[in-house]
């Protein structure tokens, strides 16, 4: 038997788009081509159902011809995982069914027809709307058939199944999981299909869900019916429409499943159908999804309205004429052969141009055309609604009422804020009163005395602001004022200052040494504080010889820039230091180091045992003494006489004892004096001897 039909395109079916590669001349080049099987699967009770596709046209074609193996890998049991997953071939070439198979079932559905033409037929020709053109880029007859096979498969599991691209598996258990893999038999040569696979199990049964977002909008002779396709897309990919004029008997008024490539935008997440109903007849809709096996979901919610005649004229505000500030005369069109349609008219007002209105006055009768409204805002927009005998009103645009304002609002109250460490400055305050303010002004300076500048380029709505400040600059605070503006500019007075001290991140400067002095044992420091005007307090620290830590020795909150150390011990070096520390607690670099040693200052005893002997057989004078202290450097000799006053002599060895003068005069008297003197630069006190030769 030869298959030969006309296909005409009546349905349009959703499905996974098939794209195949082609090279210059427009041939396919099976080397070039990226095949693999995609494979989805629907858990029933007692079963698991498979469905697949592959992803191009030339494929499909020689797998029609070799087939697909299906295998079954049980991993897990009474949920714990087999060491080795056990594996099943549950077909090893699976293909289409012969075409004398086919026959008696073209006879009834069409979309038996449809897939044994795609798969057995001579030709292949489609003819319909050019719809088809937008959605599907049919090229070449073998990509036609292909396409028509998947997307029929797609709402008939049946068909299927039959046309080698499905399989239902009735041996599995509750308690297992299997992984099943859809393998293609062509061989590698003729070109590279990579398998499909999926995991699951009974436990993953789940009931299906109810279409969403389901609404009507009824208008004159129609209804217009939409729902979120998107959200159940996975699990339908098709769906009846049914209606109903008492609520209880519904019929399917779509012949073939509708889907969203029945709408011009496929990009639209809804769906939308029009239905052309009779006015003033109540009508009630619901709808019913189609899975990829063939399964019939639940019933939406059902919607119910009317279609309604719509009024021919609509009214227009054109005149808006001020009595006083408070009032509003105004003036709209309508055509008097309309009168007869309404039953009057109303007026409405919002304090936005889009929403919000609210009816202000009714009853207004339908020959009027003015109407005065004496409860002005500073900003109102009114629109004029025509009440339709039928309930079909018919409202006007916007008008925009504005009554001269000078008055500015209030000066905004509350502001306050905090800055962190980054610099990011918050900033709130108190909302305005005035029912017609616009927005906030924010301003921000660097110093007190300098004019501060607007940081918002327009009014700002809500009671809140944030801005960003340098933390690293000289100027250790900000300062903010807010001005309220209504809508006809008038701008409030501005808010009090609000001064924000920075998060303090740099620390003050170094105070500096500027002389000191060694004196009687003490060290005197003179110092120029740190010039920073954050500073708590500066700290001298000192290091004696040694040692390793620095000592704090004096802490000052004043302007005190000097100090005496009384603790200096002779003969020791001193290292000292000024730190200056902030109000939050950042410390200076020290100041630059001053190292001082203290010299021994203290006298020593005097010579013991100092003595000078006239010797007549030399005629000298023999100086003598004692002195035990081994440290001791040498001592100096010191003469006087009744010509001469008291002068050093001569300096001896620490080790000397003994030392003759042989410069002398007879009957001349002489006073001698000697102390010791010592390494680290002390002396003792001076002895005295006087003698006469």
């Amino acid at each position: 038997m030869k298959l030969k039909f006309l296909i005409l395109l009546t349905f349009i079916i959703t499905g996974t788009n098939y794209a195949q590669e082609k090279n210059a001349t427009g041939e396919s080049n099976p080397n070039e081509i990226k095949s693999e099987i995609q494979v989805i699967a629907r858990v029933q009770k007692d079963r698991i159902l498979l469905r697949w596709a592959v992803s191009n046209a030339m494929a499909w074609k020689k797998l029609n011809a070799y087939g697909y193996t299906v295998e079954r890998y049980t991993v897990t049991r009474s949920n714990k995982t087999l060491p080795t997953p056990e594996k099943v071939v549950l077909v090893s070439a699976l293909k289409p069914e012969p075409l004398e198979t086919w026959e008696k079932l073209i006879e009834k559905n069409d979309n038996a027809a449809i897939v044994a033409q795609a798969i057995y037929g001579e030709n292949f020709s489609v003819t319909g709307t050019d719809k088809l053109e937008n959605i599907v880029n049919l090229s070449e007859e073998n990509e036609q058939r292909f396409t028509f096979a998947l997307l029929t498969a797609d709402r008939d599991y049946e068909i299927a199944k039959k046309a080698g691209l499905g399989f239902e598996d009735k041996t599995v258990k509750p308690n297992e999981k299997y992984a099943y893999r859809v393998i293609s038999n062509v061989p590698e040569k003729e070109a590279t299909i990579s398998y499909g696979g999926i995991f699951v199990g009974l436990e993953d049964y789940q009931p299906l869900p109810k279409p969403m977002d389901f609404t009507a909008h009824f208008t004159n002779n129609s209804a217009m019916l939409s729902w979120n396709f998107k959200i159940l897309s996975h699990t339908y990919a098709n769906y009846f429409v049914e209606r109903s004029s008492d609520k209880k008997t519904f019929e399917r008024i779509t012949d073939k499943p509708y889907t969203s490539l029945n709408q011009q935008n496929t990009n639209n997440s809804q769906i939308f159908y029009v239905d052309s109903i009779a006015n003033n007849k109540p009508y009630s809709y619901r709808i019913q999804g189609i899975s990829p096996f063939g399964e019939l979901g639940p019933y939406s919610q059902v919607v119910t309205g009317k279609g309604v005649e719509i009024l021919k004229y609509v009214p227009h505000l054109t005149v808006k004429e001020f009595k006083d500030e408070n009032t509003v005369t105004l003036t709209w069109e309508f055509p008097k052969e309309g009168e007869d349609d309404i039953t009057g008219f109303e007026l409405n007002r919002s304090d936005t141009d889009d929403d919000g209105y609210k009816t202000v006055i009714k009853n207004i009768p339908a020959k009027s055309r003015t109407v005065t409204y004496n409860k002005l805002l500073s900003t109102n927009y009114f629109t004029i609604t025509a009440l339709g005998k039928q309930g079909n009103n018919r409202t006007s645009f916007a008008m925009l009422v504005q009554p001269v304002d000078s008055i500015p609002p209030s000066k905004p109250l509350g502001l306050k804020g905090v800055i962190d460490s980054l610099g990011v400055v918050k900033l709130t305050w108190d909302p305005n009163k005035e029912k017609d303010l616009l927005g906030y002004r924010i301003y921000r300076g660097n110093t007190a005395e300098e004019e501060l500048t607007q940081l918002t380029v327009s009014p700002s709505e809500p009671t809140s602001y944030q801005d960003k400040v340098l933390v690293k600059s000289l100027n250790s605070k900000v300062y903010y004022k807010v001005i309220a503006v209504d809508y006809h500019y008038n701008m409030s007075d501005f808010s009090d200052v609000l001064i924000l001290k920075k998060p303090d991140v740099i620390p003050p400067t170094s105070p500096v040494f500027t002389s000191f002095k060694i004196k009687e044992g003490s060290i005197f420091l003179e110092w120029v504080n740190s010039q920073s005007e954050d500073v708590a307090v500066h700290q001298l620290y000192r290091k004696e010889n040694d040692q390793k830590d620095w000592t704090l020795i004096l802490e000052t909150k004043n302007k005190e820039e000097k100090f005496q150390d009384k603790t200096a011990v002779e003969g020791s070096t001193y290292r000292y230091a000024i730190f200056a520390k902030d109000e939050s607690n950042l410390v200076s670099n020290p100041s630059p180091g001053l190292t001082l040693f203290v010299p021994k200052y203290s006298v020593m005893p005097a010579v013991k045992g100092f003595f000078a002997q006239p010797n007549k057989t030399t005629n000298t004078i023999d100086l003598s003494w004692d002195y035990s202290n081994n440290e001791v450097d040498g001592f100096e000799i010191y003469k006087a006489s009744d010509k001469d006053a008291l002068q050093l002599i001569q300096i001896v060895t620490g080790t000397t004892r003994f030392l003759p003068d042989p410069t002398i005069t007879i009957n001349t008297t002489y006073q001698y004096g000697i102390r010791a003197t010592f390494k680290d630069g002390r002396t003792s006190k001076m002895d005295f001897f006087t003698v006469k030769f």
